[in-house]
């Protein structure tokens, strides 16, 4: 194990972490924005709402990240009113061309897990807002939101995490992110297990801070459905006592 070459090339890597940060904060931004109508369109009764939502997610689940990012990078410029049109610009870009793909591939499963935590919402609550003559929308934002972004968040984490690491992929359309540096300085090192290694302990770094922050959220998000602190003392005495 040559730590010499680790030293040397953490910078770079560290560079390439910056762009990995900027890919998955905008995809995951750009993505919510989706995934919360994708999610909204799945749970309502009209089938011409719940249809094209269904397919899109179906698609984007159901097919490869890494298909998808070709589709988009190399599959627009065959056509030329593409090339032709004022999107051009952005399309040609292999940054925001994996930003595009990452962001339909997260909206799909991110709206696939705000549809199960809405669907988890118990009904009876639901029927009390109406009967009380609550709007839609009023609704959604005082009943049905904040308790599904309690139910949603877990899987939601999960998929942060999913998108961190899928974000490697974007070295293949010539991306320096992490995996693209280290492949770059491998290429003239011909050191891969050093190389790797500092990128695999930077992912892990990552996720690390990522799952702690979602734990705090949580944490947070739980504060109305936890117990005060005097009952919960109360309930240790007795379970004390008890034993």
């Amino acid at each position: 194990m040559d730590f010499q070459l680790i030293l040397e090339s953490l910078p770079k890597l560290l560079n390439g972490t910056l762009l990995t940060l900027k890919l998955v904060a905008l995809s995951m931004v750009f993505g919510m924005i989706l995934a919360i109508p994708l999610a909204l369109m799945r749970v309502s009764q009209p089938l011409w709402l719940r249809g094209p939502a269904y397919g899109y997610i179906f698609f984007f689940r159901g097919t490869p990240l890494l298909v998808q990012i070709f589709l988009v990078y190399y599959g627009f410029s065959q056509f030329a009113a593409i090339r032709e049109s004022i999107l051009w610009p952005i399309l040609r870009e292999p940054y925001w061309c994996s930003i595009i793909a990452f962001t339909l591939n997260t909206s799909a499963y991110t709206g696939e897990v705000l549809r199960g935590a809405i669907r988890a919402v118990p009904s009876g609550q639901i029927e009390a807002g109406l009967s009380v003559g609550m709007s839609r929308f009023l609704l959604l934002r005082r009943i049905v939101g904040p308790q599904a972004a309690r139910l949603a968040l877990p899987g939601y984490g999960n998929e942060v995490i999913l998108l961190i690491k899928s974000s490697s992929l974007a070295s293949t359309v010539t991306l320096l992110e992490i995996t693209g540096v280290a492949r770059n300085i491998i290429a003239d090192t011909f050191m891969p297990i050093e190389l790797f290694s500092l990128a695999a302990a930077i992912y892990l770094s990552m996720i690390f801070i990522i799952t702690r922050i979602f734990m705090v959220i949580e944490y947070w998000l739980m504060a109305p459905m936890r117990p005060p602190k005097d009952i919960e003392q109360v309930d240790d005495d007795k379970l004390a006592a008890a034993v």
